[in-house]
């Protein structure tokens, strides 16, 4: 359930007018005039992030446009640390001024917060061996120059594709296409700097279909990418969107009863955000995981692997070091349905006595993987597969508790009858726990969606409560 893919737009120079930034050793030279402020004035040590960022988002709706906003962000972060080994104390500011005197100001500022902070046994920089020392290019950056009214004109054949769709999509809430690019550096006072450029770019629709005697349904697509190259084209977007919304007329109700549940792809990748939260570092040190203890213990059933990979070319999470300047690695955390790893930062490491995963910030591209999927095993393979049940398309509400794993969430979607989708349905609740739902993955389908940090097909859980009628 993917718009067709076919290339669109292109790259230009990356001097162009609308990306005409500071150079990475522009911003390098300022990182080192903060680190040596922060040395003169006596402190232990100093860590430094220097970004700027532009772009370009155009709303159009009924062929109209509604807004273009171009924006242009810079600033400095700096983290001032006084003393060493367990007696450390941590002042942080930053400042969006890149002049001399804006920059001292800001590191004065963090180093009279230090002075008056509390001991933090955790907070010191990391060892020096687990620094990253040797850069990777993973092709992160890939400028769009194109100027408001061309952006508004793909928009324009994105919703008017959707319009065109059926006679029955007779409104919109737009079409968006969006241009953001930037550079940054992270630097510390033991010698580690890291820096790159990226891109990224989107294309997003949002059509409203209406039928006498079903009501009025909206729904949505959108695609992002590095390269907007690698966009599909607007009309695929668009008319994807129409073929959403028009399927959803006419939901209706179901009756309470435990039935299988097929997440569709877009929504199957928040089933590994809440997995991603409960192994990650702050969840641990605070006790506040469902995960808890469950280290080298069997979480997901045995034909399951989650891989993190920072290395994926062009990838949305890719990058050689962390927020913590610590060297990234491609890591199998779950293994045969076994918990293998953690995400844990520098701090979140020393306080649970464990050592850095190259997680500070997140995952990286992660993906669920299963050792049944076999290249047939497409989204129709997967509704057939299920037979019978509930395939979820939206989700609402924050009903996850991330201490117990209870998971309770309003859902809409499609009943699906021997395999094949009967009627659509809306306002009914999934309810279960997320281990038990984890262990009872029996499939993941082979149409990938990539969501942020997160990739996986269509996830079949074998039984799950559903409340309805």
């Amino acid at each position: 359930m993917t718009p067709t893919a076919a290339p669109h737009g292109g790259s230009e120079p990356a001097d162009a007018t609308l990306y005409r930034l500071r150079s990475q050793d522009q911003l390098q030279a300022i990182a080192d005039e903060v680190l040596d402020h922060a040395k003169k004035l006596g402190a232990s040590d100093c860590v430094v992030d220097v970004d700027e960022g532009n772009g370009l988002t155009v709303n159009v709706r009924n062929g109209r446009i509604e807004t273009i906003e171009q924006n242009h962000d810079k600033g400095v972060g700096v983290t001032v640390f006084l003393g060493d080994g367990k007696d450390v104390r941590r002042g942080n500011a930053s400042t969006s001024d890149l002049t001399s005197a804006a920059l001292r100001d800001a590191v004065e500022a963090a180093y009279h917060i230090a002075r008056f902070t509390a001991v933090d046994e955790a907070a010191a920089l990391p060892d020096d061996a687990w620094y990253a020392r040797e850069p990777r290019d993973l092709d992160l950056y890939h400028p769009w120059n194109i100027e408001a009214d061309a952006a508004a004109e793909i928009a324009r054949r994105a919703e008017a594709a959707a319009l065109e769709t059926d006679p029955m999509i007779r409104n919109s809430e737009g079409g968006n296409v969006s241009l953001q690019h930037g550079r940054f550096v992270s630097a510390n006072s033991r010698g580690f700097t890291g820096g790159h450029s990226h891109s990224y770019h989107s294309i997003a629709v949002s059509p409203i279909a209406s039928r006498k005697g079903a009501g009025m349904q909206r729904d949505e697509w959108y695609v992002a990418r590095r390269d907007p190259a690698d966009l599909p084209s607007p009309e695929s977007v668009g008319r994807y969107a129409a073929e959403r919304a028009l399927a959803r007329l006419g939901a209706r109700k179901i009756d309470t009863g435990t039935v299988p549940v097929l997440f569709e792809a877009p929504v199957a990748a928040g089933l590994l955000g809440a997995y991603v939260g409960a192994a990650s570092g702050r969840s641990l040190y605070r006790s506040s995981s469902f995960l808890m203890g469950r280290l080298g213990q069997r979480v997901f059933p045995d034909h399951i692997d989650i891989v993190d990979d920072p290395f994926v070319m062009k990838g949305m999470a890719s990058g050689w070091f962390d927020d913590d300047g610590i060297a990234t690695r491609q890591r199998t955390v779950v293994e045969a349905g076994v918990l293998t790893g953690w995400f844990l930062g520098a701090y979140s490491a020393r306080k649970l006595g464990l050592e850095p995963t190259g997680n500070g910030g997140g995952a990286h591209n992660l993906s669920m993987r299963s050792r049944l999927t076999r290249p047939g095993d497409d989204f129709a393979a997967m509704l057939a597969k299920m037979d019978t049940g509930l395939l979820v398309t939206e989700l609402m509400g924050q009903g996850v508790n991330p201490i117990t794993g209870d998971y309770s969430r309003g859902a809409s979607g499609y009943w699906v009858q021997g395999g094949r989708i009967a009627y659509p349905v809306e306002e009914v609740t999934i309810a279960g726990n997320l281990l038990a739902m984890y262990d009872r993955i029996v499939g993941v389908g082979t149409d990938v969606l990539t969501s942020g940090s997160r990739g996986t097909g269509s996830i079949l859980i074998e039984a799950m409560t559903v409340a309805g009628n």
